[in-house]
């Protein structure tokens, strides 16, 4: 079968932790022959501390991802021009804000978005942003699922901040189209018609401002 075109030079794979955006962008650069970059949170210090005692160790967990994000995203600009080749990644820069806001307050929050606004200054938004919407309850589940140990003691309440985030900051986001997929009870991986639905929905033409499908199982 003739591999499809993905019309988008540039795609990122959005949603709240456990919703599945790693894997789906892995299935969709491997369909489409795309790029991919994939965010290297095992590789932070930080985090099971943070999970542990979030008010202690906000900050430093956020400033260690931002500068990850920031030198991975840097590292492939400076690799290859990014729109050289169609690229698909499962973040896109501007999380690294809505997470620090969701974990950080005051002065320190200011201060990190000072340093946010300088390094977000010189990167280009993605042609498409793809945000995979499950309930909390059950990015629970998924949590629990795959099991990585540091994660379990992630709160309800702490991911329905990070789902409010989102949802408030599609609002306000008027350069780029945005896509919500309601997958709640979709199964992409072992489902390979769900699979072909979802990159269907994604790879089609879609106007600037917020658009949502809800996908049925």
């Amino acid at each position: 079968m003739e591999r499809q075109e993905l019309i988008y030079d540039f795609i990122a794979i959005e949603g709240n932790i456990g919703a599945g955006k790693t894997t789906l962008s892995q299935m969709l650069s491997e369909d489409f022959g795309a790029r991919l970059i994939l965010e290297e949170f095992s590789d932070n210090p930080f985090l099971p501390m943070f999970y542990e005692n979030p008010e202690r160790h906000a900050f430093s967990v956020e400033l260690f991802f931002m500068s990850e994000r920031y030198q991975q995203i840097q590292q492939t600009m400076l690799a290859q021009d990014l729109f050289q080749q169609k690229t698909i990644a499962d973040y896109f820069f501007m999380k690294t804000l809505l997470f620090a806001n969701t974990t950080l307050t005051g002065e320190e929050y200011r201060l990190f978005q000072r340093f946010f606004n300088i390094l977000n200054a010189s990167f280009p938004k993605p042609q498409l942003l793809v945000y995979l919407h499950r309930s909390v309850e059950k990015v629970i589940q998924q949590i629990k699922h795959r099991g990585r140990e540091y994660e379990q003691e992630i709160s309800a309440e702490y991911l329905f901040k990070i789902q409010t985030a989102y949802l408030e900051y599609f609002k306000v986001e008027n350069d780029i189209p945005i896509l919500i997929l309601d997958v709640e009870d979709i199964d992409f991986v072992n489902n390979e018609n769900q699979y072909h639905i979802i990159r269907d929905c994604i790879n089609r033409p879609y106007n600037i401002g917020t658009h949502r499908i809800s996908l049925m199982a």
